[in-house]
């Protein structure tokens, strides 16, 4: 017992003394910052705002879960593809950005009703009844799609250089082609140096990865500079705040069915990965009380409709001020399982950091800076990871690739989607609609799985019984 006594680590109920408080949640901050801020870049959303957003939304989900459930709430790299899209077709060209931005933020806290439908569904029928209509062979290569659909864009900002508004180039005429090189090279260097402290970083550090890689395009893209004189840092724009402090720039949803049809199916395949994590802290928190001694059962798993009626509402509540939609994260729970603390009160305080954070104006501003080099080369490792996540999905549920079935699903799903993409750039001319291959894939792969399963749960039951016999 002495043993179990001396294992350091806070509960979920668990509120360490306030420095400690305090820095655990600035480390929280640390791992939730950059693919938060990757997201808002890539998408063209303000980076305060969506900052403000992850920590207002956090603070939501904490509270409506009743402060049982230890999760940081942060942009989600599933929704890119499907905004990205939107906000770039002929549709809205021309409108100013946070025009764009409100249209967007209607499906996205559209798509919050997604995962709180899901969360009712598994409160009244069981974790297991979404499966039904969700199964891995859906899931899985859905989130390969989002991933593999956004291919082509991870490449092309690795090679780009930067070129404003008014369509000014950073660099003179005749360097275009040597500043294309160098572009290459800043996001090579960002891209291996997060793959290699991702990968041999342990502790503390092996969580900053998304941190560790960028600073390492940034400084090739200073030494560039400051060697060649080719400038690929952005200028900020005329008439950017200069103040110290200031508010984000908040938006309100324009209701626009576009936006449903692009952005609300996106929420599918957001659902399999939050369960995922559910069960995975499940586990975390119950191991770290038995090494404690405390005889407390954190049936945290049981929890899993009120984590996913959370999550829709983060969605909600990050759509309605204008920021991204996001889900919990894998660093999140990655940081708190090296750390041991899994204290509700650290999170909460993290999400008011956020916010606070959000209206530091020169950090916003050295943010918005770093070079689109530097983000290709984080994307190429990012959105493969988001792909080779289906992929995960399907082994994880032991999916039957034998299966005359399954590969129907996943390769109708797959080539709807991928082909959609780069066949009719990204919309799917259907009888006059114009569909968006992700949201198409996911429409189709879940009618062709319900019609696929007429009649298969009789013979399961006949199956069992002959078992039985």
């Amino acid at each position: 017992m002495n043993n179990n006594n001396q294992t350091i680590g806070y509960l979920p109920d668990e509120r360490p003394a306030l420095p400690k408080l305090l820095l655990y949640a600035l480390q929280q901050v640390i791992v939730m910052f950059p693919a938060t801020v990757a997201v808002a870049i890539i998408t063209g959303f303000h980076i305060s705002t969506t900052i403000f957003a992850s920590g207002l939304a956090t603070l939501c989900f904490l509270l409506i879960t009743g402060r049982k459930i230890p999760l940081y709430y942060g942009s989600s790299f599933s929704y890119v593809s499907a905004i990205v899209a939107l906000m770039g077709s002929k549709a809205l060209s021309e409108y100013g950005l946070n025009d764009k931005i409100a249209i967007a933020q209607f499906g996205i806290v559209m798509s919050g009703f997604i995962s709180i439908i899901a969360g009712l569904i598994v409160k009244r029928f069981g974790r297991d009844s979404i499966e039904k209509v969700l199964p891995a062979t859906v899931t899985g290569p859905i989130a390969m799609v989002i991933g593999l659909t956004l291919a082509a864009n991870a490449l092309q900002d690795a090679s780009s250089i930067y070129i404003d508004n008014q369509g000014t180039i950073s660099v003179a005429e005749s360097q275009i082609a040597m500043a294309s090189n160098m572009a290459w090279i800043v996001s090579l260097v960002t891209l291996i140096s997060t793959i290699l402290f991702s990968v041999y970083f342990k502790g503390f550090l092996g969580q900053l990865p998304l941190i560790l890689g960028p600073v390492c395009g940034c400084l090739a893209a200073f030494i560039i500079k400051l060697t060649t004189g080719i400038d690929l840092f952005k200028v900020l724009p005329v008439g950017t705040n200069t103040d110290i402090f200031a508010p984000p720039i908040f938006t309100l949803p324009k209701p626009t069915w576009n936006a449903v049809v692009a952005i609300m199916p996106i929420a599918i395949a957001t659902i399999p990965e939050s369960t995922a994590h559910i069960y995975q802290l499940d586990i975390y928190v119950n191991d770290l009380a038995r090494k404690k001694g405390n005889n407390k059962k954190y049936k945290i798993a049981d929890l899993l409709g009120l984590n996913l009626i959370g999550d829709g509402i983060g969605d909600i509540v990050a759509g309605l001020i204008g920021g991204p939609a996001g889900t919990n994260y894998g660093e999140n729970i990655s940081a708190m399982a090296i750390t041991k603390v899994f204290s509700v009160p650290v999170l909460i305080a993290a999400s008011i950091m956020s916010m606070v954070i959000a209206c530091f104006t020169p950090l916003v501003n050295a943010i918005y800076s770093i070079p689109t080099a530097v983000i290709g080369g984080l994307e190429i490792y990012l959105f493969g990871a988001i792909a080779a996540q289906g992929i995960a999905i399907m082994m994880e549920k032991k999916t039957d690739m034998f299966s005359a079935k399954n590969i129907a699903i996943i390769a109708t799903i797959m080539v709807i989607g991928i082909g959609g993409q780069y066949g009719f750039g990204g919309n799917i001319p259907f009888f006059g609609l114009e569909v968006p291959c992700v949201a198409g894939a996911a429409i189709f792969g879940i009618i062709m799985n319900l019609l696929l399963n007429i009649g298969n749960g009789k013979k399961q039951m006949k199956n069992q019984q002959d078992n039985i016999h």
